[in-house]
């Protein structure tokens, strides 16, 4: 009998376990709750971390992240409006943000998936194929930072963009909220992983650059030769000028040294017989003294005025 109370007691011990642990259940921060019965949502979603509480064997628990989860999209060739292919490669954040509506409309995380690929992809297409491959590629105008010619030239060569990357991704990333706020979701960042071209087209942007670059470097040079040779015909007329103008103004020092010296001659000519006697001595004396030395000997005429000046000497 004893026994008998025993293996009771143990029985209902662990049906009431059984029945504790199907009627309660633990959300955690990171979790929220959709309660279905049948298959069915019963009630509102469960955000609220705790212990909470369900009908047993009847209601099942059905848990949902809280948190931002990720989104990597496929790399797809996608053509722009100038008719360019291009690689696009995306990824994005999203959060459920209504469980019981992300229920009903997608049952499950791999639902989510599937419809943010029909969406995202979708809406990706259809701005980058409205657009240039300019504004999808650029994020903004570029202006060259250093002054010049070269400058100049390279900003005239850069198409101007009005839309450019950034504003094309937020434009996506609206779209795509507006359909996925029906969902019970919410994309919270959309962005360009990676955008590279297609094998041909790689080739004709090198091209065209090369092509671009050589002209601009064409142009540079021309000018700069031409540069050159209005500076060297600067200088050559500026030599010419200086040496002219060295010239005439030697040639006036020398007019003025010679007609001064003339003036000098000419006033000691001028003066008394003695000074002029005087004068033609000095002068002798001056040119023997330059002409000869001690080993010089001299052969002069009785008519010398050189010899009168020697006879009157001894």
């Amino acid at each position: 009998m004893k026994n008998k109370k025993t293996i009771i007691s143990v029985v209902i011990i662990i049906v009431a376990i059984i029945l504790i642990s199907q009627s309660t259940f633990i959300v955690n921060e990171k979790q929220q709750v959709v309660i279905t019965q049948f298959g069915k949502p019963v009630g509102e979603a469960i955000t609220v971390s705790g212990l909470k509480f369900k009908t047993p064997f009847v209601q099942k628990v059905n848990y949902f992240e809280k948190r931002y989860m990720e989104w990597d999209g496929d790399p797809n060739q996608i053509p722009t409006k100038d008719k360019k292919f291009i690689f696009v490669d995306t990824y994005a954040r999203w959060q459920i943000t209504d469980p019981l509506q992300f229920f009903k409309r997608l049952t499950n995380e791999r639902g989510a998936h599937s419809r943010l690929d029909d969406i995202l992809d979708g809406e990706t297409r259809d701005y980058v194929a409205n657009h240039n491959i300019e504004e999808a590629v650029r994020n903004s105008n570029r202006t060259p930072i250093s002054s010049g010619t070269l400058s100049e030239m390279i900003g005239d060569s850069l198409m101007v963009i009005n839309v450019g990357r950034e504003k094309i991704q937020d434009m996506i990333l609206k779209t795509a909220n507006e359909q996925a706020n029906e969902l019970g979701i919410e994309i919270l960042d959309f962005r360009f992983k990676r955008i590279n071209y297609v094998e041909e087209v790689r080739e004709q942007v090198y091209e065209r650059m090369k092509s671009e670059r050589f002209r601009i470097a064409d142009k540079f040079r021309s000018e700069g030769q031409g540069e050159a040779s209005k500076i060297n015909g600067e200088k050559e007329r500026e030599l010419k000028k200086i040496q002219s103008n060295a010239f005439r103004r030697a040639e006036e020092i020398k007019g003025k040294a010679d007609a001064k010296a003339a003036s000098i001659y000419a006033s000691a000519y001028d003066k008394s017989a003695m000074s002029r006697n005087l004068y033609s001595f000095m002068k002798s004396m001056e040119t023997l003294r330059n002409t000869s030395d001690s080993t010089t000997s001299i052969i002069i005429s009785t008519d010398s005025e050189l010899y009168k000046y020697l006879k009157k000497m001894n």
